[in-house]
């Protein structure tokens, strides 16, 4: 057997693979591990493919948190939270943009799903305390004591390992063997030495690759952010969406994507927007504001890269220092010079060559705000935290690209559809391969969907494809 170069090699007869898996997963990020440690729950036998020589993908570089309702920790906690009210915010915040059904059943898995990481796999997600994200409306942040991507990736990659889950790294899939019918039969993987090598399996998961990386599919389905920095996975080249529609799958919101207002720069590092939440605010190089800070900092992403240049200041104090400090990204930030001190608005303006006059009214108008002496023009409330006051620390950001939201088609199921609705007989998708929750709009990503999506959809795609593999033997 010789399959061509197209992304799918339709065959007319079975192939015979020298090995053949129960499940086969595609990325070793959230969604993937996920995936694999639930099928092989379900008694299903698995293999990992990750291109990278380790597992990272888009959950490494991410926070690391995971929106999740009706948790053991929120309960322990004294939250009340419902699937109803987080997919009720999920839908306000993308304005009804995406698909219910699925919005549901993310969020119907996710709370389960949380605990049995806990439990069960010792990953130690804590709910994070302290502030709201843009569009929460209780404490539903689960993520790590560190807070980050890096550190939730090793901890199910640990899991993977004591569950004994066969991960083939340096394995980058260049084609899906399948029948006529778009039945999935197997893939072809290439290792780096070039050789070329192939694997069977009864379903297929695709647990990878966004289109962030590939500048021509940034180009025609973002172009906005064509030319913005790109701080995702240089990975996510869009190969799942190109095997799906191979297949005959249907996409969805191709336009959408998480982008990010606060990229500290030289220097490259994310900076939490939980300073934002709590009083910080962004300027331009007049020392002005110019936008509502709250109103979520995927879409800030856009309002940032409209200033002159790409640039705004975040403009805090040693109060919101502290709470960055909470976070590992922040504190390797200030550790590389990022976070500028100012005892003084004069010192203020000659750390950041902001002009005097302006970035005094911009300050002067923040703390009028905040103790409700004067209306916000963008719509901020101020109300909730205390004025800035010096000292002041200041740190010079950009706005970036972080992964796109757009993607295959899927039901509640994590199976892929067709354009017309019907589901492809063994294919699912989850994280950066399946259309998002976010509707097709920068505005409608709603902090942590990534996360929300990838874990859920891990779960719902692991469990179904053990079923749908028993169903073949």
């Amino acid at each position: 057997m010789k399959p061509d170069d197209s992304p799918v090699s339709f065959l007319d007869s079975p192939p015979m693979f020298e090995v053949t898996t129960d499940v086969l997963v595609i990325g070793a990020g959230a969604c993937g591990l996920i995936a694999a440690l639930t099928a092989q729950e379900h008694g299903a036998t698995v293999i990992v493919l990750e291109r990278d020589s380790v597992p990272a993908g888009s959950t490494s570089l991410s926070s690391g948190m995971i929106p999740a309702c009706k948790t053991r920790l929120q309960a322990d906690a004294g939250v009340d939270d419902s699937v109803e009210r987080l997919s009720a915010d999920i839908m306000a915040k993308n304005h009804d943009g995406a698909n219910p059904t699925v919005v549901r059943a993310i969020c119907r898995e996710v709370g389960p799903t949380v605990d049995w990481l806990v439990d069960k796999h010792d990953i130690p997600l804590r709910l994070v305390d302290g502030f709201l994200y843009p569009g929460h409306t209780v404490r539903r942040m689960h993520a790590p004591p560190g807070r980050t991507g890096a550190e939730l990736i090793g901890a199910l990659t640990t899991a993977a390992a004591r569950a004994v889950i066969d991960i083939i790294t340096d394995a980058r899939v260049d084609q899906i063997i399948a029948a006529q019918d778009g039945t999935v039969a197997g893939v072809r993987f290439q290792r780096p030495d070039g050789q070329l090598e192939e694997l069977g399996c009864r379903a297929l998961i695709l647990a990878c690759s966004g289109f962030g990386g590939n500048a021509a599919m940034v180009a025609e389905h973002l172009p906005e952010m064509a030319e913005a920095l790109y701080f995702g996975h240089t990975g996510n080249q869009g190969d799942a969406v190109r095997w799906g529609m191979a297949l005959g799958a249907a996409t969805g919101d191709m336009t959408a994507y998480q982008g990010h207002g606060s990229v500290a720069i030289p220097h490259g590092a994310l900076i939490t927007w939980a300073l934002m939440m709590e009083g910080a605010i962004q300027v331009n190089s007049h020392g002005e504001r110019f936008s509502d800070e709250h109103g979520g900092y995927s879409e800030q992403a856009v309002h940032v890269l409209a200033q002159a240049d790409g640039i705004a200041w975040n403009i805090f104090d040693t109060r919101l220092d502290r709470l960055g400090r909470n976070f590992d990204d922040y504190r390797a930030a200030a550790d590389a010079g990022a976070v500028l001190w100012a005892s003084t608005l004069d010192d203020l303006v000659a750390a950041t060559g902001l002009p005097a006059g302006p970035l005094s009214v911009t300050l002067d108008q923040a703390a009028r705000c905040a103790i409700g002496a004067e209306t916000d023009p963008f719509g901020r409330d101020f109300t909730k935290a205390p004025p800035l006051e010096p000292p002041y620390c200041a740190i010079r950001v950009t706005g970036a690209l972080f992964h796109t939201q757009g993607g295959l088609e899927i039901d509640g199921s994590a199976r892929v559809l067709r354009p017309d609705g019907g589901a492809l007989p063994n294919l699912l998708a989850g994280g950066g391969a399946a259309r998002g929750i976010s509707g097709a709009h920068v505005w409608g990503y709603l902090s942590g969907n990534g996360l929300l999506a990838a874990t859920a959809l891990g779960r719902i795609a692991g469990r179904e494809a053990a079923a749908l593999a028993k169903r073949q033997n």
